[in-house]
């Protein structure tokens, strides 16, 4: 408390005449001081929870392509569209207030990695810490982590220290049982410690259950977690990256 003092006293003979000091005392400046600790300590954890998921997969959590991605750009040409917008941005803006996944699910080239994208985007400007990932990349990852004789445990750790996980191609090798067993870890560990999932897939319902189990998709329906349906064709013959002539 006298160091506290001390510096509140020095303060005082540099602030300017007529310029109210932010502090009245030195219990005041020491809570301050407390609270900036722990901001800069947050913000330590979260670049660190970044670098980690950057490391699982030697890149950032949103791929090239998706980048871009965002509400604003996603084109609506009908009901269907406009309620998976809808959806999504209300799962962006309220995320935090509680542990709800989601379940996009519809055939390819529907706009399920946009939105999912767009969703992650706008959490990375909040500071959260986003990692989109396929199944097989995860798998061959698990795999690696076996022939290097590592345990798969510290992958599914970081895995779960993301403030979003995004498993995309879920069920693309429907017959793996490696791949239910490993997905049904992480999504049973994240939901667990309260930490949601978004799962992309080309399965309905039914063969998405099959995949993965009752009991999982039931854990996805926790905190009321969203599952939109992208029920109309595919709009990526429509996509063009190609750069102007100049």
């Amino acid at each position: 408390m006298q160091n506290a003092g001390s510096i509140l006293d020095r303060l005082r003979r540099v602030i300017p005449a007529g310029v109210e000091p932010k502090f009245k005392n030195a219990a005041e400046l020491m809570a301050w001081q407390r609270e900036e600790g722990l901001k800069r300590a947050d913000e330590v954890d979260k670049l660190n929870q970044q670098a980690r998921a950057e490391k699982i997969f030697g890149r950032s959590g949103i791929q090239n392509l998706h980048r871009s991605c965002s509400f604003a750009n996603y084109t609506v040409n009908g009901d269907g569209q406009r309620h998976a917008l809808s959806m999504a941005k209300s799962y962006a803006q309220n995320f935090g207030t509680g542990f709800a996944s989601f379940v996009f699910t519809g055939k390819p080239g529907t706009g399920k990695n946009h939105l999912s994208a767009a969703i992650g985007n706008y959490l990375l400007k909040q500071g959260r810490t986003v990692l989109i990932v396929t199944v097989p990349d995860l798998t061959l990852r698990a795999r690696a982590c076996y022939d290097e004789g590592r345990s798969e445990a510290a992958l599914l750790d970081d895995l779960c220290k993301v403030d979003l996980l995004v498993l995309d191609e879920v069920g693309i090798q429907r017959d793996s049982r490696g791949e239910k067993v490993l997905l049904n870890q992480i999504i049973d560990r994240r939901l667990a410690a309260m930490r949601p999932v978004g799962v992309l897939t080309n399965l309905n319902y039914d063969a998405l259950v099959e995949t993965l189990g009752e009991r999982v998709i039931d854990r996805l329906r926790m905190d009321n977690g969203i599952w939109v349906n992208f029920d109309w064709e595919s709009y990526r013959g429509n996509v063009s990256h190609l750069r102007p002539v100049k």
